[in-house]
């Protein structure tokens, strides 16, 4: 009845002594019985589901017994208030005297037009916005869509298509590095998906003349490291500091290749070039801080720039129809360091693998281990679960993968990447993009009316 009724009748009793709640039920039905006629019989109305059953509550309390009469009732207005009016008739409830006062009739219609209405301008602000793509988002997804279908295996790892047939390979982190390479016409590079180097890619390098390009820290690091046990590197070529090869625009990726090192004489991002040559440490802290393209001071580190030019063209394998920018003895001018600063705080840019970030005691699986982004997305894989990170890839909190969305809500302190068991909903990346969260990670992706700019969504296939 309360589901179809139109009007609710509230109603307040005092009776002077103490009652049921079966006394006023009864008062209500026997005291209006024959009142109003037979068409407005409570009784009768109720057998034609046109009111609803009679709630009472009540409470005693000094002798006196007080309480709430409330009628569900979808007749029309005159009648609902004819009917109000009829139970103020009630002078006794059991042997008490009693008072009956109406206090409002509800219009249970009015309720559910303010639903109506709130919908209505959540729909007007949200479901419209489809139409509001502009050329440059339509190519966009045109270019992204071509770039992923290139992608091949090289067994079983994301790869370009020309790494069986090249003698050149890049070795990359993850796919989504293979990715941005190939829209920049090199399709000769491989991903190895993690610290643990496959055996696939050490053979490679073995056969090939290998570059290993990596990102800007101490994922990169390991990497290299691991490369230089199992593989046989020729070349060794950084992303800045901070920076990711997947974020990477056309200019920075031709300058990072064009300064590529013998690997023998490589120094990792962050490791100060005396260190690395067992002498005394370097005399300040800013000469503790360089790269590869700047470690050496003393000339020992890094080739001279006519060796590095010498040898540049064996590194990669680019299509035909690859841009001059590509080519690396016409370096194309220009600067990547304006990325710099939003990918060092933002763990979406270097999320693909970055295995060593946060201390010991912020890592969940090993304590011994870092964690890359691929160790969250293996670890919540097949598990229900969502894991929420913070900028160095620590967990800070392990829900349910269902409970993501209102977890992430009522987080204090929101996270930068979340990693979950579960798709990727619109109702989800609405509120990553309300608390600031940069990477979204799920299991799979639905249909989004809108995806705001600030929230990189992957799946566990980029990974």
């Amino acid at each position: 009845m309360e589901d179809t009724a139109k009007y609710l009748i509230h109603a307040d009793f005092v009776a002077d002594g103490v009652v049921e709640r079966t006394d006023v039920v009864g008062a209500a039905f026997g005291q209006t019985e024959g009142l109003l006629g037979d068409d407005l019989d409570i009784r009768d109305l109720q057998d034609s589901a046109k009111l609803g059953r009679i709630d009472v509550s009540v409470d005693s309390e000094g002798g006196q017994s007080f309480g709430t009469i409330t009628i569900a009732s979808s007749l029309d207005r005159v009648e609902t208030a004819t009917l109000a009016a009829a139970l103020e008739a009630v002078e006794r409830i059991g042997p008490c005297r009693a008072q009956v006062e109406v206090q409002r009739i509800e219009d249970v219609r009015a309720a559910k037009r303010r639903d109506i209405v709130d919908r209505a301008k959540e729909l007007l602000a949200t479901a419209f916005d489809e139409g509001a793509i502009d050329s440059e988002d339509i190519l966009r997804e045109v270019r992204e869509s071509v770039r992923v279908e290139d992608i091949t295996e090289y067994e079983g790892l994301p790869a370009g298509p020309n790494v069986a047939s090249s003698d050149a390979v890049l070795v990359v982190e993850g796919r989504a590095d293979v990715s941005n390479l190939l829209q920049y016409g090199i399709k000769n590079a491989v991903a190895v998906e993690g610290t643990d180097v496959p055996d696939a890619v050490a053979d490679l390098t073995a056969d090939r003349t290998a570059t290993a390009f990596l990102d800007g820290d101490r994922g990169g690091d390991m990497i290299r490291r691991e490369l230089d046990q199992v593989g046989d590197l020729d070349y060794v070529a950084r992303a800045p500091r901070g920076e990711s090869v997947e974020d990477l625009s056309r200019q920075a990726v031709d300058a990072a290749l064009r300064d590529k090192t013998p690997a023998d004489a490589a120094t990792p991002v962050g490791v100060d070039a005396a260190d690395a040559d067992g002498d005394a440490p370097a005399d300040s802290a800013e000469d503790a801080k360089v790269d590869e393209a700047t470690a050496a001071t003393d000339g020992s580190t890094a080739p001279a720039p006519e060796t590095a030019a010498a040898e540049r063209p064996a590194t990669t394998q680019r299509s035909t129809d690859a841009p001059a920018a590509g080519d690396a003895t016409e370096p194309e001018t220009g600067d990547a360091t304006d990325r710099a600063t939003d990918a060092a705080t933002d763990p979406g840019t270097a999320a693909t693998t970055d295995p060593e970030r946060g201390d010991a005691d912020d890592r969940t699986d090993d304590p011994g281990a870092a964690l890359s982004l691929s160790d969250h997305v293996d670890a919540v894989a097949g598990s229900g679960t969502a894991r929420f990170l913070d900028g160095d890839l620590a967990v800070v909190a392990a829900p349910d993968a269902a409970d993501a969305f209102a977890e992430l809500d009522a987080a204090d302190d929101a996270p930068r990447v979340v990693v979950l068991d579960d798709a990727v909903t619109q109702r989800l990346l609405d509120v990553a993009a309300q608390r600031d969260v940069a990477t979204l990670v799920g299991a799979s992706t639905g249909e989004f009316v809108k995806q705001p700019a600030g929230v990189r969504v992957h799946t566990f296939e980029d990974y």
